[in-house]
């Protein structure tokens, strides 16, 4: 088994969405690569913490590929948007690829290359190791599950 974390805006979308694919084992929402330790939400949102809103996705790689999942990543996100997705804007809110294992960024920078082939502007999105992740809050885990009329930015349809 493998991970990755993605930041794309709101976690509730990303989570719903990446939830429904084949070899995805498991998903969980949370903070990550920021300054302080174990934020809350309300924190976070004050854009003083540093963190992203990820998703923390593990797979079977027999399943799905690492290419596979960025390709998905990159259907649901403006890479060229710098701390907004949607409707959301914040520093919280920005596209990140967190990884690992230093074995995948060879796959994650080419994805990227290809991916900007489609845009003028530069692609914003992060790359970087994942240095912290701490879990959302409870009430933040498969959101859209619970609250099927919730906030998302991404077509889940």
């Amino acid at each position: 088994m493998k991970d990755i974390i993605l930041g794309g805006g709101c976690f509730w979308g990303m989570e719903a969405y990446f939830k429904r694919l084949n070899g995805v084992l498991e998903t969980e929402v949370g903070y990550a690569n920021g300054q302080t330790k174990e934020p809350s939400y309300k924190e976070v949102c004050t854009n003083t913490t540093g963190h992203a809103e990820v998703l923390w996705v593990k797979y079977d790689p027999s399943l799905i590929s690492l290419e596979v999942l960025l390709t998905h990543l990159w259907k649901v996100i403006d890479p060229t948007s710098l701390n907004r997705q949607g409707g959301d804007v914040g520093s919280q809110y920005r596209t990140g690829i967190y990884y690992t294992d230093t074995s995948d960024v060879e796959v994650i920078t080419a994805s990227k290359n290809a991916e900007q082939q489609k845009y003028e502007k530069p692609i914003v999105t992060e790359i970087e190791p994942l240095n912290y992740y701490f879990a959302a809050e409870e009430y933040h885990q498969d959101y859209l599950t619970k609250n099927p009329g919730g906030y998302c930015h991404i077509k889940l349809d």
